[in-house]
């Protein structure tokens, strides 16, 4: 038998160093200065200047409904410059070629990318810089769901399913922090968590897409205590049931009728719906929002 080690464990713990978190000073010459306050003569201007969208975004799951719809308002409110990342871009490519047609000043593209490999995210990440010069936002709508009795769930899927939606996240969360602090000018990262992370869905048994929406709520304030000294905030968005595709079909029906009446507003979501809270997170009106998450589902989580 092997000597034991615990000895040497024992002070190789109490001998160790571990970093530290470095808080911004919030002082004009920080990352994180408060805003020039000013009044414009045309109140017109000001409500526009109050939410405008600079720079360019990263959109993973872009491609999707609710990533298309947030897509086109970012760019109605200012955005230069798109790049939706999607394991299947080319399912929306009339959808993509309609935005272009609509806002022909901003850049648009597309690359087609697997958030869970981890090389994969960095090098596209890296040719959007190429492309679009830089990386400002970042909004995570990928995302995969299962429903199964938790018994039968096969472990593969339960990993699975945390390894697009947790993992991921992060993944790419890294991957844009890390040009946003090459060229230091800071920038915004949203995760598009559920109503999910906040309580237990009824009826449907699906324990894998809770566990990992409610992982992005405190990835979402780790982020937010680390990031902020790079003038970088990091928050989150809690869609309630959303009425997409994947929502749809007779099989569905009854499922559809239990979301509503224990809705207090008595039905799902329009996609529409969920873009101004999006755009707020990205926008100039969300300058001292770090770590916050805001619930978009029509009152479902008060009960």
């Amino acid at each position: 038998m092997a000597p034991s080690n615990d000895l040497t464990d024992r002070d190789a713990l109490a001998a160790r160093s571990i970093p530290s978190m470095i808080l911004s000073d919030g002082s004009p010459a920080s990352m994180t200065p408060p805003p020039t306050s000013t009044s414009e003569a045309d109140p017109a201007v000001g409500a526009q200047k109050r939410f405008s969208v600079r720079g360019n975004a990263v959109v993973t799951g872009g491609a999707g409904t609710l990533g298309l719809q947030s897509c086109e308002a970012l760019l109605e409110h200012g955005l230069q410059g798109l790049m939706i990342f999607d394991v299947n871009p080319a399912s929306s490519e009339k959808e993509i070629g309609r935005l272009r047609s609509k806002f022909p000043s901003a850049k648009i593209s597309t690359q087609k990318v697997d958030v869970t490999v981890e090389d994969a995210v960095r090098d596209a990440m890296e040719e959007t810089v190429r492309l679009l010069g830089s990386v400002d936002i970042l909004v995570c709508f990928v995302g995969v769901v299962g429903c199964v009795e938790t018994l039968e769930m096969p472990v593969s899927q339960w990993r699975k399913i945390l390894d697009i939606n947790t993992t991921g996240s992060f993944i790419c969360a890294q991957a844009a922090a890390r040009e946003m602090v090459k060229r230091g000018t800071g920038g915004s990262v949203t995760f598009v968590a559920s109503i999910s992370a906040h309580r237990v869905n009824y009826p449907q048994p699906q324990v894998a897409y809770n566990v990992s929406k409610a992982a992005l709520l405190m990835l979402k304030s780790s982020l937010a205590a680390e990031w902020a000294r790079y003038g970088i905030r990091t928050n989150s968005v809690s869609p309630g049931y959303m009425d997409t595709i994947l929502n749809e079909g007779k099989g569905l029906d009854a499922h559809r009728r239990l979301w509503a009446e224990r809705n207090p507003s008595g039905r799902m979501g329009s996609p529409s719906e969920l873009t101004g809270a999006i755009v707020l997170l990205a926008s100039s009106a969300g300058t001292y929002m770090n770590g916050s998450d805001i619930l978009v589902d029509g009152g479902a989580t008060v009960f």
